[in-house]
C-alpha cells in the first residue's frame, strides 16, 4: 500500500513538473509578431528569441548528471525548478537585453530538468518506464499547449505582454514547493555518478548516435513549430489570436498521442512502425496546415500535434528502453538531450534566416517535410530492438 501510494505521488509530482517544461518555449510564438512591432524584433533576432532556450537547453543538458551526483537528483531538479521561476520573472523585466537573458536562463533550467525526469522515472517505476514516460510526456505536451493558447490572453488580461511572460513564473514557483515537500527519498548511491570513461564509450556506440540524431531532429521540427507555426500562419492570412489558437489545438492533440504512443510502440516487435506512423502523421499536418486549402486547416493541426506528441514521446521512451539501469540512462540522456537539442536549435533559426532571405511558406513547407524523410531513416536505426547495457565496466550493444 505504501509503495503504491509512493508511486502515484511520485507520478504526480511528475506531471506537475512536466507542466512547466514547454511554457516557457511556446508562449513566446504567439507574441513575436507583436514583439516585432512593439520592441522592433527583425525577423532574425525573433530566430534568435526562438532558438536560445533551445540552445540553451541542449548546452545545459549534459550538467544534469553531474548536478544529480553533487547534489542528488532530487535536489538538482529543485535547482532547475528556482532557476526557472526566475528566468520567467527576468525576460519580462523592462529592462535591456533581458528578454533574451531570461529566456536562456529558462531554456537552460528545462535542460537541466527535462534531462533528470526519465532517470529518476528509470529508478522509481522500472517495470513501466516507458509507459509512465508517456504520462510525463503527456504533461510537457499539455504544457506547451497552455503556453500557446494563453499566452496572447494572458497578455490581454494583464494589459502588457511582459506581465502576461512573467505570469507563467507562478507555475513554476507551484512546481518547486510541492516538488521540496513530496520529492522521493533520495537514493543510497547517486543516480548518476560520472564517470568519464563510460561516457566516452557511449559515445563510440553507434545506438547513442543513432537516437541522439532522431531525437535532434525531431525536437528541431517540434521548436520550428514552437517558434514559428503562428507567424507562419499569419503570413498565410491567419489572424493572430486564430494562429495563436491553431497552434494550441495541435499541442492539445500531442497529451493523447504523447500518452497512447509508447502502448502502440508495445504491439510490435520494436518501436520502429510506431515512429514512422507518428512522422508520417507530422508531414501530413505540415502539408495540410502550410501548403493544402485553408478548409483543411485543423485536419492539419490535429495531424500535426498527433505526430508530434507521438514521436517526441516515442524519442523519450527510447532513452528508458535502450539503457539497463538508472545510472546508464541519466548518461544517456544527458548525451543524447545535450547533442540532440543542441541540434535541434539550429532549425527555429534556420527559418528566421529563411524568412529575412524572402523564402515563401511553400519553400519553407517542403524544406520541413523533407527533413521529416531524413529523421525517418534516424528512425528506423534508433527504432530497433537493442539496448546498451553496461557490465563489468564495460559497455556493450545487446539485442533484447
Amino acid at each position: 500500500m505504501a509503495s503504491s501510494r509512493r508511486s502515484f505521488v511520485f507520478v504526480l509530482l511528475m506531471v506537475v513538473v512536466g507542466l512547466n517544461l514547454r511554457p516557457a518555449l511556446s508562449s513566446i510564438a504567439p507574441l513575436l509578431a507583436r514583439l516585432q512591432e512593439t520592441a522592433g524584433l527583425s525577423a532574425f533576432a525573433a530566430g534568435v528569441l526562438t532558438t536560445l532556450p533551445v540552445l540553451c537547453l541542449g548546452l545545459a543538458a549534459p550538467l544534469a548528471p553531474l548536478l544529480a551526483h553533487r547534489l542528488g537528483s532530487e535536489r538538482a531538479l529543485a535547482l532547475s525548478l528556482a532557476a526557472l521561476a526566475i528566468g520567467l520573472i527576468v525576460r519580462g523585466l523592462p529592462l535591456p537585453g533581458v528578454l533574451f537573458l531570461g529566456t536562456a536562463m529558462a531554456g537552460a533550467a528545462i535542460g537541466v530538468g527535462g534531462t533528470l525526469l526519465p532517470a529518476l522515472v528509470k529508478r522509481e517505476l522500472p517495470g513501466n518506464a516507458d509507459l509512465v514516460t508517456g504520462i510525463y510526456t503527456m504533461a510537457l505536451c499539455l504544457g506547451g499547449a497552455l503556453g500557446a493558447g494563453l499566452s496572447i490572453p494572458l497578455a490581454e488580461l494583464w494589459g502588457s505582454w511582459r506581465l502576461g511572460l512573467m505570469s507563467w513564473s507562478l507555475l513554476a514557483i507551484f512546481a518547486l514547493i510541492l516538488w521540496l515537500g513530496y520529492m522521493p527519498a533520495p537514493a543510497a548511491t547517486p543516480l548518476a555518478s560520472i564517470q568519464q570513461h563510460n561516457l566516452l564509450q557511449l559515445l563510440k556506440k553507434a545506438l547513442t548516435w543513432q537516437v541522439m540524431l532522431y531525437m535532434g531532429m525531431q525536437s528541431s521540427m517540434a521548436y520550428i513549430v514552437f517558434g514559428w507555426l503562428p507567424t507562419l500562419l499569419i503570413y498565410r492570412g491567419y489572424a493572430e489570436a486564430n494562429a495563436g489558437w491553431l497552434m494550441s489545438i495541435s499541442i492539445m492533440c500531442q497529451v493523447f498521442s504523447a500518452l497512447g504512443a509508447p502502448w502502440l510502440a508495445r504491439l510490435g516487435p520494436d518501436q520502429r512502425p510506431a515512429l514512422l506512423l507518428m512522422l508520417l502523421c507530422t508531414a501530413a499536418g505540415l502539408w495540410l496546415l502550410l501548403i493544402g486549402p485553408l478548409a483543411w486547416r485543423w485536419p492539419g493541426a490535429i495531424l500535426l500535434g498527433l505526430g508530434q506528441g507521438g514521436s517526441f514521446s516515442l524519442a523519450l521512451t527510447l532513452l528508458v528502453l535502450r539503457t539497463a539501469n538508472s545510472r546508464l540512462s541519466g548518461q544517456l540522456s544527458g548525451l543524447v538531450q545535450g547533442g540532440g537539442y543542441t541540434l535541434a536549435s539550429l532549425g527555429p533559426l534556420s527559418v528566421g534566416l529563411l524568412l529575412q532571405a524572402g523564402a515563401d511558406i511553400m519553400h519553407i513547407a517542403w524544406l520541413l517535410i523533407g527533413l521529416i524523410g531524413v529523421c525517418c531513416g534516424l528512425a528506423m536505426l534508433a527504432g530497433r530492438n537493442r539496448q546498451l547495457d553496461n557490465e563489468d565496466g564495460k559497455l556493450v550493444t545487446r539485442k533484447h
